[in-house]
C-alpha cells in the first residue's frame, strides 16, 4: 500500500514516538511517506526527524501554512491511506473532502475524540475502548480499537550506573521515576507535592521530559527531585529507576506504562482511563486522581517494601501484532470507501 502519515507537531513525546515507530515499521513492506514540519529537522531544538527510518520518504511543510501544504501534498501523492496524528494533521485531512473515495483519510485518537478534528474523516483508530463512546455512530462503524505497542526493552548496558553517577545518585539509593511531556495533565506538580510530603530519607524522584511546566518545577528546588529534561533514550532512564510513578490527571492510554512494564518496574498510577484500561496487565497500585495524600502513602509503601523488578508478558503489545491489525483495518476501510490499494512494496533488507 501507499501510506502517508501527517505529523504536524513541534516537539517530541509519546504520540510522536508512536507515529514515527509506525511509519518506520510499515516501511518494511509498504511505500511510506511522512509529512513533518521543518522545525523538527535534525539539529533543530526539539528536532526529531533523525528518528525516521531511511526507507521512509520525508516531506516538509512550514509552520503557518502547514495544514494547507500538507493537504496539497496528499492530493499530489494520491496514496491509498493518509493517516493523521494529533490536531493539525487531523484538521488538514478533514479539510479535504475532495479526497473522499480517492484516499482513505484516517486519524489515530492519541487523546480523545474531538469533533473539530475528527468528524469529517473517513475512519478512526482508537487506542483505548473508553474513547469509542464519544464517537458518533456512523463514524464509530468505521473505527477500530487497537492498543498501543512498545518496542523491545534494550537499554545501554551501563545505563543505570552511568546515569546515577552523572547525577550524583548513589548506586543503592531508591529512585522513583516518571517521564512524559511536562504539562498540567501529566500531574508532575502533584507528584512533587506527594514526594515532598512523603519525606523519604535518601530517596530520589527523577522526572524526565520537556514542556511548559519544566522551569516552574525546577524553580521549586525540592530536595531529592531531579529534572534532567528531554532524553533521547528513555529506556536508559527506565534502567536507572527502581519504581515508576504516574500522577497524571488524564491519560488516554499511557505509552509510558508499556515502557515501564517492559522494563519490569513496579508501578504506582493514578486512576486515569488509560491506566484502568491497562490495569490487568499493569499490576500497579492505583491511586485516586489528584489525591496528594494517597500518592504520598503509596510512595512510602513502595519505599518500605522495595519491590524487585518482575518479568511481564508483553506479547499483547508487540508492534508486529498491532501492524497486522492496522493493515487489516486499512484494507477493510479502503474497500468500503472504494479506494483501490496498490500491491505491497517489498523492501530488500
Amino acid at each position: 500500500m501507499r501510506i502517508v502519515h501527517l505529523l504536524l507537531t513541534s516537539s517530541f513525546a509519546g504520540s510522536e514516538r508512536h507515529a514515527i515507530e509506525l511509519a518506520n515499521a510499515q516501511s518494511q513492506h509498504h511505500e511510506v511517506t511522512l509529512v513533518l514540519r521543518r522545525s523538527v529537522r535534525s539539529g533543530m531544538p526539539g528536532g526529531y526527524a533523525h528518528r525516521v527510518d531511511p526507507r521512509v520518504k520525508v516531506l516538509w511543510v512550514g509552520r503557518w501554512l502547514g495544514r494547507w501544504q500538507a493537504r496539497r501534498l496528499v492530493r499530489q501523492l494520491r496514496p491509498d491511506v493518509a493517516h493523521a496524528h494529533l490536531s493539525d494533521g487531523s484538521k488538514a485531512l478533514g479539510g479535504a473532502p475532495d479526497l473522499r473515495s480517492r484516499v482513505l483519510r484516517v486519524a489515530t485518537l492519541h487523546m480523545r475524540y474531538k469533533p473539530q478534528q475528527h468528524a469529517h474523516l473517513d475512519a478512526l483508530v482508537a487506542i483505548a475502548p473508553w474513547q469509542l463512546d464519544a464517537i458518533p455512530s456512523p463514524l464509530r462503524e468505521h473505527t477500530a480499537q487497537i492498543d498501543n505497542w512498545t518496542l523491545p526493552y534494550r537499554p545501554a548496558a551501563d545505563a543505570r550506573q552511568r546515569l546515577r553517577a552523572e547525577h550524583g545518585i548513589a548506586s543503592d539509593a531508591w529512585v522513583f521515576g516518571s517521564m512524559g511531556r511536562m504539562e498540567r495533565t501529566k500531574g508532575f506538580d502533584l507528584l512533587v507535592d506527594a514526594f515532598e510530603r512523603a519525606a523519604l530519607p535518601g530517596a530520589h524522584l527523577v522526572l524526565v521530559g520537556q514542556g511548559a511546566e519544566l522551569e516552574a518545577l525546577r524553580q521549586r528546588n525540592v530536595p531529592g527531585v531531579l529534572l534532567p529534561g528531554f532524553c533521547e533514550q528513555p529506556q536508559d532512564w527506565m534502567a536507572a529507576f527502581d519504581g515508576f510513578i504516574s500522577a497524571a490527571r488524564e491519560e488516554s492510554f499511557g505509552l509510558v506504562f508499556l515502557e515501564a512494564m517492559a522494563a519490569g518496574l513496579p508501578i504506582i498510577a493514578t486512576e486515569t482511563l488509560g491506566a484502568k484500561h491497562l490495569s490487568a496487565a499493569l499490576d500497579a497500585r492505583m491511586v485516586p486522581l489528584e489525591d496528594v495524600g494517597a500518592m504520598a502513602d503509596a510512595l512510602r509503601a513502595m519505599y518500605a517494601q522495595r519491590p524487585h523488578r518482575s518479568n511481564r508478558s508483553m506479547e499483547r503489545f508487540s508492534i508486529d501484532a498491532k501492524l497486522s491489525e492496522l493493515e487489516a483495518f486499512y484494507r477493510r476501510e479502503t474497500a468500503l470507501a472504494g479506494v483501490e490499494p496498490c500491491a505491497p512494496k517489498m523492501h530488500q533488507r
